[in-house]
């Protein structure tokens, strides 16, 4: 007896012949043939997998809406009972704008982003990106009026509501933003305006993305850039989508952007991405991938093996309250004068003023930090600016482990000074980034398993971002103060914020009330660690 072999089909012109595409032809026949032959109740069942399954797949081609990168996969399903990944923002305005006037300006500059007017299904696979048919301006851009309680400033009461909305899940069914403005305002310093209160899902963008929003919002900004269409929509394939999703950021954008590691870093990682070019540059290009590869191996096993934090009061598991403050700002010329005169960076001195002030918060609690150090998990940008308003996450993150023992402030600066020194050229960042593009691959299980590396070693998660120079208006109002927060992960429950704006610099903390029910006796020990500081810097000799 003899057996025939059918020879394999012959692909069409320019098709593919990838086992991938192969199994995509091949699958539905051979579930229709299985199915056949199950019981009326399991062919049932087996049909509502079957279209569960194409829908993912659709999804995943890109056949219907626009597929969401793994990393921002990874931020959308890492919501928690204690940690709500919202960007929790706060301006106030002088004079106050209306309602209306906001809405107009959100249709006609917002919305130019397409971000802003999808929803976001997910399925087996992950989740796509697919317009809303059904958006309601008035579902996103909301009225309010902060409730008066005796002995309360309306400044505490605004806090009081951003803590409220920053455990307030936003709906599922709609665009992950809102705002909520309160027209009649007023501040500690007795100026009448208007507050404005803005949430957005972090997996829409990072802090670097929404500050290209903001200046798309604001008087004389300009709209975004338009996205180019896909030459061949109907062309992509699942291997395209994973080089799109996951192997493009790493020897692209992300290397190109990459300012920590510097030139020769950058310029390995890019060989990395490609070993045939290496292979060009002789002796030269072998010792740059060997060197890479080394910082590579040494930053994950850094990351691996972190020892745990010391054991304080800010570490612990957190409830499912929030709580947020700020301080006044402080002029920015100041913070630059003290880092030229101790030569270090205007990022030296801020955190070395926010390690001081926690430490100072914890001695008021009547705990002694001497020799005691937390780890905050810092965002690093992986971009290049001019690309921010294509929206989405680009950063990786860092470990600095902040000295709060140190109660002498020049020591402490050097310290942290030297601490950040050492983060530079390492490859943390992308590792970080990695992991997170990893994460989105996995099951919601696996994923939180994989991320509680950094909530187990962390006790707080701080940013500092660069803000507008010049003060902004919005509707003909002056934007005089304005702050944000970003989430934290986990079992982390404290928040620490920088923001350089309008030739200032705030400093605002977010914490669980569990873990520290008033943050602005933090905020409060900020301004002393900082005027600490620049006095004995003005004691320092001075030169020519």
């Amino acid at each position: 007896m003899v057996t025939r072999i059918p020879a394999p089909r012959k692909a069409a012109p320019g098709r593919s012949t990838s086992p991938l595409r192969t199994m995509r032809y091949q699958a539905p026949e051979v579930a229709r043939k299985a199915a056949q032959a199950l019981p009326p109740a399991a062919r049932k069942a087996a049909t509502v997998v079957q279209k569960n399954v194409r829908r993912a797949a659709t999804g995943m081609l890109g056949l219907s809406g626009e597929r969401m990168s793994k990393v921002d996969t990874a931020w959308l399903r890492m919501d928690s009972h204690s940690n709500l990944m919202m960007i929790n923002g706060v301006w106030t305005l002088s004079p106050g704008i209306t309602w209306e006037a906001l809405c107009e300006r959100v249709q006609q500059r917002l919305l130019q982003y397409p971000r802003f007017r999808q929803r976001v299904v997910e399925d087996a696979a992950g989740a796509t990106w697919v317009e809303d048919r059904n958006f309601d301006i008035a579902a996103h851009v909301l009225r309010e009026k902060l409730p008066h309680r005796a002995g309360h400033s309306m400044q505490r009461a605004l806090q009081d509501r951003v803590g409220e909305l920053a455990m307030q899940p936003l709906d599922t069914r709609r665009p992950l933003w809102q705002m909520h403005l309160i027209e009649d305002f007023v501040g500690d310093d007795g100026a009448k305006g208007s507050a404005l209160i803005v949430r957005i899902h972090h997996c829409i963008a990072d802090g670097i993305a929404l500050i290209s929003v903001t200046m798309s919002l604001v008087d004389g900004g300009s709209e975004p850039p338009k996205r180019k269409a896909r030459a061949d929509k109907e062309a992509a394939t699942a291997e395209d989508w994973i080089a799109d999703a996951l192997i493009k950021p790493f020897t692209g954008l992300t290397v190109k952007a990459l300012d920590l590691a510097g030139d020769s870093a950058a310029k390995s990682l890019q060989m990395l991405g490609d070993p045939e070019k290496a292979m060009h540059h002789g002796l030269t290009g072998t010792m740059d991938m060997a060197r890479v590869a080394y910082q590579l191996v040494s930053d994950a096993a850094a990351l691996a093996l972190m020892p745990d934090d010391s054991p304080t009061r800010l570490k612990g598991q957190p409830g499912s309250a929030k709580r947020v403050a700020w301080c006044p700002p402080i002029p920015l010329e100041e913070v630059k004068a003290i880092g030229k005169a101790l030569n270090c960076s205007i990022n030296d001195v801020l955190l070395s003023c926010v390690a001081g002030a926690i430490g100072g918060y914890l001695r008021s609690q009547g705990d002694d930090p001497t020799g005691q150090e937390i780890r905050a998990m810092i965002p690093v940008n992986l971009r290049p600016m001019e690309e921010a308003w294509k929206l989405g996450n680009r950063f990786g993150l860092v470990p600095l482990v902040l000295p709060i023992g140190l109660a002498n402030p020049v020591e402490r600066v050097y310290e942290v000074r030297k601490r950040m020194n050492a983060l530079k050229g390492s490859t943390q960042p992308i590792l970080a980034f990695a992991m997170l593009a990893v994460a989105g691959l996995m099951i919601k299980p696996a994923q939180d398993a994989l991320l509680n590396l950094f909530g187990r070693k962390t006790t707080a998660v701080m940013t500092n971002v660069p803000g507008p120079k010049e003060q902004l208006t919005l509707c003909g109002a002056r934007v005089t103060q304005c702050m944000f927060w970003v989430p934290q992960s986990g079992d982390i429950g404290l928040g620490v914020s920088i923001l350089s704006y309008g030739g200032g610099v705030q400093f605002g903390v977010i914490t669980d009330t569990t873990l520290c029910p008033e943050p602005q006796q933090i905020i409060d020990a900020f301004a002393p660690e900082f005027d600490q500081l620049s006095l004995l810097t003005l004691m320092l000799p001075w030169g020519d």
